[in-house]
């Protein structure tokens, strides 16, 4: 997803293996990132780009014209088993193979807006039916869709325009019924029908006044940081030559404060799970639904009904003024190369979206102003930071001739301020001497190829302040110096993300079929580059949590910061999610540095015995095994024998095999069958697993919500009670995780009318969600709700869980 697809990888791979040992080396040993760019581009064959050609056809990106007519008739087959939301996502996936101002797209915007309808999203609805208008509802049809605009205005309040489509209907098509696809008694009726509840609304005397839209006001950050954009004035930029640059607090920070909020300076959708590449003529067009289709490709926003781009089948927003940006700003040049960009990775995609939002002059000018050097044949660019030899903050100081001299932080203006600008992200490290040979040569081969692309394309697709002269196609093999920049700006953009890349997560809910209590999990939406995040060290138990709206990363503190103490955030390897061992290897591998933070240390003295939440136990005595590969009873008094680690293993692995078929059971709603064999699952685990083991607690979680959707709160309550425990010692008791559990918790105590219980739960959920999301979050709003609800229940509904 990030990297290249798996055949290109493994073909450039095969390549460098074959290359002389002097290129190699050559390549190896290069000093600058021109060279390696240079170097490695000028090996790039025509029959290398004939197999990228090939592999980049499998990926049906454009638009098929028999396409709309299948995905229509799949969305009616979902929409006539009521299954509205699967029908929308169909009929979207219809739009964005139509052409504008045909029939088929007329058609998918009018269905889509029918599904929707029952859905209760009527402002969306009344787009689409304007859609579909605009691009030529057939008139026959009209009586419909029109009759579909008046159900919208009168749901909405919207009386008189209301009154004003019926007019229209009445005028337009009672007198000649012959032009409706609708029979006359049928219009007549529904006409008569949308009239009465008109007259109903208006005669309907409010004992409350109008509900208003809440605008979601945005959370302020404390106070106006002049030194550092985007972060509150509790924050502190520094400069140290082991740790470089790095965040710290200027005063104590309280548990939930708001630290940095900062809008993603570059973004790209991850394509989630795509359909295989396409190479045959019979394969059919793809139902399945990725974030490609739920989400905006600019703004992130979650939507059903997208609006595609009139060039191309993969790009969709949420708004036409959405695509009008992206538009403006990279689609341009992006739309022709979706295939290659699609076959080439996130990480590429993002490195060529960087220079297009900056536009190439840009690019040039700070390519040339940090370089040491440029000729026509070397451009070369600075590798690290200008390092200090004390702490400072604000500006590095350095010694020359026995004097202090200050130094500008990388990244900060003459000034010395820090904005989330092009600067910041080009100076932040490629680590170019960490990464290996073959990684820097596929990197600079997939810049090149996009080199080629954009010295072939025309002038429409280049963006606002590139002159057309400065792409045009290259004479001889060798690549112009422009377009050189060009390159070596995306090769560096390449390698800086491995270190620097920022997923931006959501969380998406979930449930068996049938429950009213939704579960929830994290999930990946898309790749972003943050300068100011960027500067944040990693910590495997880390003092801030970080969470996503739309484009906006906001990071808030977990707890208490102390003034002077350094604010850390999680590159992933967290202390609740891997062990130690793990957690080492996978930051030495991608983040190229050996973490020495307090859990790894702490950890690392007491890796025998392993977590807690990954810890077997006596079958006897019930206490913890000790021990590498065979496993002995913690008690000295217990005299159960030894056991192979690897046959615990070998355990729990079928066991881990049994609780997904049953959590399988449980999302086809075999309820019954899911609590058999989860039940068995239980027992199983309680003879060999310690009472807090992840598998202990997700079996627990499991049997919660499968009682849940039973109706039987009060089993649900104890089974998820005893998941929070395990929740609890694994992530802790303010983590974001106990949150989610908490809100969990909250429901079912809700929907059981079990009121101090509820009332109780929603405290502790909002309190723990509240440190980490903020006020806005979706779970806290429905916290709200129900405590909302429950104050104003009669005491005769009321009873205990």
């Amino acid at each position: 997803m990030d990297l290249p697809v798996d055949e290109w990888k493994s073909y450039l791979l095969q390549k460098w293996a074959s290359l002389p040992k002097s290129i190699q080396v050559t390549i190896s040993t290069a000093e600058t990132l021109s060279d390696i760019f240079l170097h490695s581009s000028s090996l790039l064959q025509p029959e290398d780009e004939l197999f990228l050609r090939r592999l980049s056809k499998g990926y049906l990106v454009g638009k098929d014209s028999d396409a709309p007519f299948f995905y229509r008739e799949q969305g009616n087959k979902k929409f006539q088993e009521k299954d509205y939301t699967a029908a929308a996502l169909l009929y979207s996936k219809g739009v964005s193979h139509s052409r504008p101002n045909t029939e088929d797209m007329s058609l998918c915007y009018a269905n889509r807006s029918a599904a929707l309808f029952h859905l209760g999203q009527y402002e969306t609805c009344l787009k689409d039916i304007i859609r579909a208008q605009t691009h030529g509802y057939p008139e026959r049809l009209q009586p419909k869709i029109m009759l579909r605009k008046a159900e919208c205005l009168v749901a909405l309040g919207r009386l008189q325009e209301a009154s004003q489509t019926i007019g229209d209907l009445e005028r337009n098509f009672t007198p000649t019924p012959t032009l409706a696809d609708v029979p006359p008694q049928t219009l007549q009726r529904n006409l008569h029908h949308l009239k009465m509840k008109v007259q109903e609304k208006e005669n309907l005397t409010e004992t409350f006044p109008a509900t208003l839209a809440k605008t979601l006001e945005d959370v302020a950050l404390g106070g106006e940081n002049e030194q550092l954009s985007n972060a509150s004035s509790s924050v502190g930029l520094c400069i140290d030559p082991l740790k470089g640059r790095y965040l710290v607090a200027t005063k104590d920070i309280l548990p939930g404060e708001l630290l940095v909020k900062e809008d993603a300076f570059v973004s790209v959708l991850n394509p989630g799970e795509l359909p295989p590449p396409h190479h045959g003529l019979d394969s059919q067009w793809d139902t399945r639904v990725t974030n490609g289709d739920l989400y905006c490709h600019r703004c992130l926003k979650h939507t059903l009904a997208t609006v595609p781009c009139d060039g191309c089948s993969y790009a969709k927003y949420c708004s036409q003024e959405c695509l009008q940006q992206a538009w403006e700003l990279y689609h341009r040049t992006e739309c022709p190369l979706g295939a290659l960009l699609l076959t080439l990775g996130v990480f590429c995609h993002i490195a060529l979206r960087l220079t297009l939002v900056v536009g190439f002059e840009d690019v040039r000018k700070i390519v040339k102003k940090l370089c040491v050097k440029i000729s026509n044949k070397d451009i070369c660019l600075p590798e690290s930071n200008n390092q200090v030899k004390t702490l400072n903050c604000g500006r590095g100081e350095s010694e020359k001739n026995g004097n202090r001299v200050e130094t500008p932080i990388p990244g900060c203006d003459a000034n010395g301020k820090y904005d989330s600008n092009y600067n910041a992200v080009f100076n932040l490290l490629p680590h170019t001497e960490n990464h290996s040979p073959e990684h820097k040569f596929l990197c600079a081969l997939c810049a090149s190829v996009l080199c080629r692309q954009l010295e072939a394309a025309s002038s429409q697709a280049i963006p606002t302040g590139v002159n057309s002269s400065q792409l045009t196609a290259a004479v001889t093999p060798e690549l112009c110096p422009d377009v050189t920049i060009w390159g070596v700006a995306m090769l560096r953009h390449m390698l800086q993300l491995q270190c620097n890349a920022q997923a931006i997560t959501t969380i998406q809910h979930t449930g068996c079929k049938g429950s009213i209590v939704t579960d929830s999990r994290q999930v990946r939406l898309a790749t972003g580059i943050f300068p100011v995040i960027s500067l944040l060290n990693h910590s495997c138990s880390p003092n801030t949590s970080v969470s996503f709206t739309s484009t906006v990363a906001t990071i808030r503190a977990s707890q208490r910061i102390g003034k002077g103490q350094e604010i850390l955030h999680c590159y992933g390897p967290h202390k609740s999610r891997m062990g130690v061992t793990e957690r080492q290897q996978k930051l030495r591998s991608q983040y190229f540095f050996d973490c020495t933070c307090p859990a790894c240390q702490t950890e690392a003295h007491r890796m025998a015995a392993g977590p807690r939440w990954k810890a077997f136990c006596c079958n006897s005595c019930r206490a913890p095994m000790q021990g590498d590969g065979v496993l002995r009873c913690g008690n000295r008094s217990c005299a159960e024998s030894v056991v192979s680690r690897d046959d615990l293993v070998s355990r729990l692995q079928d066991l881990q095999q049994q609780v997904g078929v049953a959590q399988k059971l449980l999302r086809d709603g075999e309820l019954e069958r899911a609590v058999q064999l989860l039940s068995g699952c239980q027992r199983d685990a309680e003879s060999f697993l310690w009472a807090e083991h992840a598998m202990v607690g997700e079996i627990a979680d499991g049997l919660a919500r499968a009682c849940a959707a039973l109706g039987d709160w009060q089993k649900s309550a104890t089974h998820l009670q005893k998941s929070l425990r395990v929740v609890e010692v694994r992530h802790g008791p303010s983590s974001v995780e106990m949150g989610h559990e908490l809100f969990k918790l909250a429901q079912i105590f809700f929907n059981g009318f079990a009121v101090p219980e509820a009332l109780s739960t929603i405290q502790k959920a909002e309190e723990v969600l509240s440190l980490h999301c903020g006020p806005w979050d979706d779970e806290i709003q429905e916290l709200q709700k129900m405590k909302s609800c429950l104050l104003d229940l009669p005491p005769t509904l009321v009873r205990s869980v």
